[in-house]
Formats: C-alpha cells, sequence, structure tokens
C-alpha cells in the first residue's frame, strides 16, 4: 500500500471519527507533556572541545599529571590604593588566593602574589592583579555547582580592593542564563503575535487556534522523544531552545497547507469527508515528505564529533515527527468537525485557487521576461551576499554579552588594562621521555621570540623575547608547578593583541615551533583551534550530505534531474544572503546600533554551520509545498508554463503566510541581549523572507519558464527508477 493510500485511510478515520481521534489527540499530548517534563533536567552545558583533540590530551594530562587545568576561572582584583604591591594589598591578594585554592570545587588556584609577581599577572597602571583559578569537571557541573556560590563568595568590595569574577566558565554561564531569560520573554510575545497572524490570514478565531495548538503537541512530543536520547547521550539546552522556535514554526507550517487545501477541496464542492480525506491524502503526504527534507537537512549534524551540535540534529529530528504527527493525523479530525464552517480561503474573495491572484499574475510577468526578471533579482542576490566573503572565525569571547553582564565587566578589565591574556595560556607538553632541562629552555626560548607570546616558563625559569629573564632561584615553587618528577611542561603567555587578531595563527606558530622532542599544545586558544579545524575536517562531508539529501528527495518527488540541481541553487542563493547579512551586521558590526551589541570581528563557528542545516531546511520545506502543486498541475496539463502559474497561485499565499509568521517567530529573538541569538533570529528571517519572495515568486517561475520541457528532464534508467519508488500524484 503506498503512502497516498495509507494517508487517505487515515483521513477517511478522521472524517468518520472525529472526536475519537482528538480523544486520542489529547491523551497523547498529555502523556507526552508528562515524560517531556523531566527532559529539561536532563540537558547539559556544552563546551566548545573536540574529544580525543590534541588539545583534550593535554587537558587530561594537567589534572592527571600535574593537579592543576585549563584555568576557567579568572578573578580580576582592584586594590583600593592603586598599588597591588603596596603591602596590605599584597598580604590582602595573597589570603584570597588562599581562600580560593580552598574553596570546594576549585583544584587549583595561584596569583600575582604567589607567582614571584609575574608581569603578566599585573595590570599595566599597577592597580590590578589577577588569580587564576582551575575547577574541575563538566560544564554542567562547574556552572551549575561551583560557579553560582563561588561568584557570591567572591565578588567582593572590601577596604582593601574589589574583586570580580570572569573567565570562560561566568562568560558562558551568564550567556546561557540571559539565553533561557530571553527565550522566555520572546515566547510570551511569539504566542500571541502569531495567533493574530493567523487570524488576520484565515479569519477564523477557531482555525488561527489549530495552529498553535499543534505548536504546543509540537513542542511537548518533541521533548518526551528527546528524553531517551538524554539518558543515553550528552544534549546540550540549546536543544530545548531550538525545540521551541521550531515547534511552533513547524506546527503552524503544516496545518496552514492543510488548511489551505481542504478550503480548495469544499470551494471544489466536495463534501466534507472527502475534502478531508483528499486533503489527507494529497496536502498530508506533501506535508511528511516536507517534514523529511527538513529532518535529513538536521540530521546531517551527527556527522559532527561534537555533542553540542549532534544536540540539534536529535532536537531537528523530533520536532518533525511530533510536528507531522500533529497535523497530519489530528488537524483532519478537527477539519471534519468544524466543516464548512472552515470554509472562507486565503486572502480576497476567490481565494488561491482563483486564477489571475497575486502570485499567479506574478508568476506570469516573471515568465513573460525570465532573462530580465531572473536577471536583475540574481543580481541583487549576489549583492546581498558579497559581504559573505568577508567571513572570518574566531573566538567566542564576552562580547557576545550585554555591556552590563558582570563576566563581561570582569573581562573588559583585563582587555583593558592587561597585555597578556594570563587566563589563555598556551600549555604545551613533552610526549614521551622527560626531556632536559637544556632541551626545554631551548624551546621555552624560541616560543617567547614568537610575535604574540609575552611570556614563557619553564621548570627552571622565565623567557621574554627570546632571553631568560628568570633564573632557577629566582621562582618560589616555581619547578613544583611545572616538573612532577617524572614529566614536564612549559606555559607561554600569548598577549592580548594577538589572541584578537590572529588566535588561530598563533597556535599554529607555537605548534611548528622548534623543539628537540615531539609535544602536544592545549589550553583555551588550543581547544578553540582543534575545535575548529575538527568542524572544517567535517564540513565538506556536511555539506555534501545536506545537497545530496535534498537534490535526492526532490527527485522522488518531480522524477527530475534539473528541478532538484536548480532548487539546490536558488536555496544556495538564499544562504548566500543570510551569511552576507551575518558578516556585514554581526562580524562587522552593521547592525550594532540597532539591536545593540558589540561586533566581534569574527564569528563563532558553530552558529553558522547550524543555520545553514536550519535554514537549508526550511528551504527545501518551501520548495516542497510549491514543486508539489506545480507538479500536481502538470501532471493534470502537460504544460509547465500554466503548470508553474497555477502552482503558485495555489501555493503562493499560503508560503507568503508561512514565511511571515516563521520569520516572525524567528525575529523576536533579535530582542535577546545576547548576540548569538540575535544573529540567529536576525539571519533565519530573513533567509525565510527571501527565500519566501524573491526566490519562490521571481526567480523560480524565471527558471521555470526558461527550461521549459527540459525541467522535467531524467535519463531513461532513473526515469523507470522514479516510476518504482518516486512519490506519486
Amino acid at each position: 500500500m503506498s503512502l497516498t493510500q495509507r494517508l487517505a485511510r487515515l483521513g477517511r478515520l478522521c472524517a468518520r471519527r472525529p472526536r475519537t481521534v482528538l480523544l486520542c489527540g489529547l491523551l497523547l499530548f498529555a502523556a507526552l507533556a508528562a515524560a517531556a517534563a523531566p527532559t529539561a533536567s536532563s540537558l547539559v552545558l556544552s563546551r566548545f572541545e573536540a574529544p580525543g583533540s590534541e588539545s583534550d590530551r593535554v587537558a587530561a594530562a594537567l589534572t592527571e599529571d600535574f593537579g592543576t587545568g585549563r584555568t576557567n576561572i579568572t578573578v580580576v582584583v582592584t586594590a583600593k590604593g592603586g598599588d597591588v604591591d603596596a603591602p596590605g594589598a599584597a598580604a590582602a591578594g595573597e589570603r584570597l588566593t588562599e581562600r580560593i585554592a580552598a574553596y570546594d570545587g576549585v583544584q587549583d588556584a595561584t596569583s600575582y602574589w604567589t607567582r614571584d609577581r609575574a608581569p603578566t599577572l599585573r595590570s599595566e597602571d599597577g592597580a590590578q592583579a589577577l588569580i587564576l583559578a582551575s575547577a574541575p569537571g563538566d560544564a554542567d557541573h562547574v556552572r551549575r555547582e561551583v560557579l553560582p556560590g563561588f561568584l557570591e563568595e567572591f565578588t567582593r568590595d572590601t577596604d582593601a580592593y574589589t574583586s570580580r569574577v570572569g573567565g570562560g566558565e561566568a562568560v558562558f554561564l551568564d550567556a546561557s542564563t540571559q539565553a533561557a531569560s530571553d527565550f522566555a520573554r520572546a515566547e510570551a510575545v511569539i504566542f500571541p503575535a502569531v495567533f493574530l497572524l493567523l487570524l488576520l490570514v484565515l479569519r477564523n478565531a477557531a482555525l488561527a487556534a489549530a495552529p498553535l495548538a499543534a505548536g504546543v503537541f509540537t513542542m511537548a512530543g518533541t521533548l518526551a522523544l528527546l528524553l531517551p536520547v538524554a539518558l543515553a547521550t550528552e544534549l546540550s539546552t540549546f536543544a530545548l531552545n531550538i525545540t521551541l522556535v521550531m515547534g511552533l514554526a513547524l506546527g503552524v507550517d503544516y496545518c496552514l497547507f492543510l488548511i489551505n487545501r481542504f478550503r480548495e477541496e469544499l470551494a471544489a464542492g466536495r463534501a466534507v469527508p472527502d475534502a478531508v480525506e483528499t486533503t489527507t491524502a494529497t496536502a498530508g503526504r506533501t506535508v511528511v515528505f516536507s517534514g523529511l527534507t527538513v529532518a535529513a537537512s538536521m540530521a546531517v549534524l551527527l556527522a559532527l564529533p561534537f555533542d553540542f551540535l549532534r544536540s540539534f540534529a536529535y532536537a531537528g529530528m523530533a520536532v518533525v515527527a511530533a510536528g507531522t504527527t500533529a497535523s497530519v493525523v489530528f488537524l483532519p479530525a478537527f477539519l471534519a468537525l468544524m466543516g464548512t464552517r472552515a470554509s472562507r480561503r486565503f486572502g480576497r474573495r476567490g481565494g488561491p485557487t482563483a486564477t489571475g491572484g497575486f502570485w499567479g499574475r506574478t508568476a506570469e510577468r516573471a515568465m513573460r521576461r525570465p532573462v530580465a526578471t531572473g536577471g536583475a533579482v540574481l543580481v541583487l542576490l549576489l549583492v546581498l551576499a558579497a559581504p559573505a566573503t568577508g567571513l572570518r572565525l574566531g573566538l567566542p569571547d564576552e562580547r557576545a554579552l550585554p555591556e552590563d553582564a558582570p563576566s563581561r565587566q570582569a573581562q573588559e578589565q583585563i582587555s583593558q588594562g592587561f597585555t597578556a591574556e594570563a587566563a589563555d595560556t598556551l600549555h604545551i607538553l613533552p610526549q614521551g621521555a622527560r626531556p632536559s632541562d637544556a632541551e626545554l629552555d631551548a624551546h621555552a626560548s624560541a616560543l617567547s621570540d614568537i610575535d604574540g607570546i609575552a611570556r614563557v616558563e619553564t621548570p627552571s625559569g622565565a623567557f621574554s623575547d627570546g632571553e631568560r629573564v628568570v633564573g632557577p632561584d629566582g621562582l618560589s615553587d616555581h619547578h613544583s608547578r611545572y616538573d612532577n618528577g617524572e614529566r614536564a611542561r612549559i606555559a607561554a603567555v600569548p598577549t592580548a593583541e594577538r589572541l584578537d587578531t590572529d588566535p588561530f595563527g598563533l597556535v599554529q606558530e607555537v605548534r611548528s615551533s622548534p623543539a628537540a622532542y615531539a609535544f602536544d599544545v592545549g589550553g583555551y586558544p588550543a581547544d578553540l583551534v582543534d575545535y575548529r579545524d575538527s568542524l572544517a575536517d567535517r564540513l565538506p562531508l556536511v555539506l555534501a550530505l545536506v545537497l545530496a539529501t535534498g537534490f535526492t528527495l526532490l527527485f522522488l518527488l518531480t522524477g527530475s534531474l534539473l528541478i532538484p540541481a536548480k532548487a539546490t541553487l536558488l536555496n544556495l542563493l538564499s544562504l548566500g544572503v543570510m551569511f552576507g547579512v551575518l558578516v556585514w551586521g554581526f562580524q562587522d558590526g552593521g547592525l550594532a546600533d540597532t539591536l545593540g551589541f558589540t561586533p566581534p570581528g569574527s564569528l563563532d563557528p558553530s552558529f553558522p554551520i547550524l543555520m545553514f542545516c536550519i535554514a537549508y531546511g526550511l528551504s527545501m520545506d518551501y520548495e516542497v509545498f510549491m514543486l508539489a502543486r506545480i507538479k500536481e498541475e502538470y501532471d493534470r496539463t502537460g504544460d509547465t508554463t500554466a503548470a508553474t502559474s497555477a502552482g503558485l497561485q495555489r501555493s503562493g499565499p499560503l508560503i507568503s503566510a508561512a514565511g511571515a509568521i516563521l520569520a516572525l517567530s524567528f525575529a523576536a529573538y533579535t530582542t535577546s541581549e545576547v548576540m548569538w541569538l540575535q544573529m540567529l533570529g536576525a539571519g533565519l528571517a530573513l533567509a525565510i523572507l527571501v527565500d519566501a519572495t524573491l526566490v519562490r515568486a521571481l526567480l523560480l517561475p524565471a527558471s521555470m519558464r526558461l527550461l521549459g520541457r527540459a525541467n522535467w528532464w531524467a535519463p531513461r534508467p532513473l526515469r523507470r527508477l522514479h516510476r518504482r519508488i518516486g512519490v506519486s500524484h
């Protein structure tokens, strides 16, 4: 039995027993909501780490062999007298360092006062000094169990000093806390706004409420489906955010498509039961197929070796499964109960089925002058996408937070007052047998000569600018910190300027520095380099899988090779515009004044990849909606031009309405105070609007007209294959 036949049978059941089906839906929703409740507490906070990488090996060795770790908590101490070397300030600093080192959850702590006045830990004006602490454990433990109490205990204002807590963990804790608050606020705005838009489009309060109900069902279903996944592997808390955004968006999209088709069937004179059956069999099939394209686009993130990004794959697939169930199984039963009361159609009198409507006329104008129309739109999109060529990937930092965030204020004190970034020290760990002190010192001397390295410390001293600046007897507990008797290590402190302008190049220079032994390099900058490189290694595979999956699914829908190829190019144009805005608006700060953020000058590599997969899946969503109607008309008439015009007139109002609602859902997140969420919201909203207007209304019909019957071409073997396994209408 084909998918169409199965869906037709489901439609008949919904038409005959709508109350029973809806009652089952309510019971299922109650069960899903109960199962969803524990999911949020099972999600974890994530770090930018590459498991098994060079930096990961160094991190493990620091903990196991040297009793320390990467600095993930930094305390900025400001002396009230303006001099951290004053006896009273120094004594207070030493006591504070001891208390931090003894704090439950902190493995190790050192400071300017306990490290023999290391200049990299003292501000240029001498008024501030740093305490560096290492809190072992995963991000969940550090940010939820250690940091809250630590912040309360060591954010101080005493007679001798003030202290502020910064460091990577504090920054990401503030970011996740702020993001959760921003998401809650955005969702409170989105639901009533989406309802008003649906009411405007559907002109029926009950029908307008149905997609929202489907969205809530989708969210509950997604969280319930994610619970066993969360128990088996690490799922990032950001998966919850994707669930909220895409759950509502897909619930609305899919329901609008079925409601639109149901109204068409009623307008054609069919009885309500027949209209429900036909709607479920035709529009339901398209929704299922469209859902597969979105799920497949998100599933490719499983090819990446990071739990953080894999979380979005699991969430994306679960959202599609729950959203498809809500719209294809339970909405038809609701429509059966609504009956002819749902017959008012989109737009003006005559609705989407009327010939010569706005979308039909727009398509006809584009097809009358396909070269001029397509060329003008293509040039516009390429101009908007041009800034994407200047994309720069960099380290995420405190500038993603609002200016009043405590961790950002602490980090900015470091950036403005200190020439070196001691918290971002690079740790060099020789492999194999312990090298001699002479070999270690020779390597340290070479490292200190690298542009961007302020100071290098070894078991026997410290080096700067290629010269020894502290001898073996100049440091108190120095030897024990860098030598455990069996292994030795080197610490290279980078300058703030080099980390800000070229962190990846600096790590590469350190890793290629001459030494008499093989060695590994770790530390936060190396973590990010390994994370970026791991992404870059898998990126061609991810892109190939996304494009190949979309191409294959569109071939199954149309039986053509040219239409999937053309759709891929059109979708990439929409994505190019999105990346152009990310670079111009966020990386370079074109939207900084409007949205209220500090431009970072580079972009964290994770979010562009995530946004690519989401935007490509949603673009394919609309592509499927539109091509399904065009193919249906073409199969009926054999006329590509007429089928394109009629297909756009039937699907265009739906796509414009759904696109506006979906764009609004994403745009709400531009009100966030976290730049990453603003970027996610603005980029995806723009990609959806461009795709639902310029690409679908103008470029698609122009390209269909230019290719004519060639649109449907495929080699004979593939045509036979499509007849066997393709999606029939």
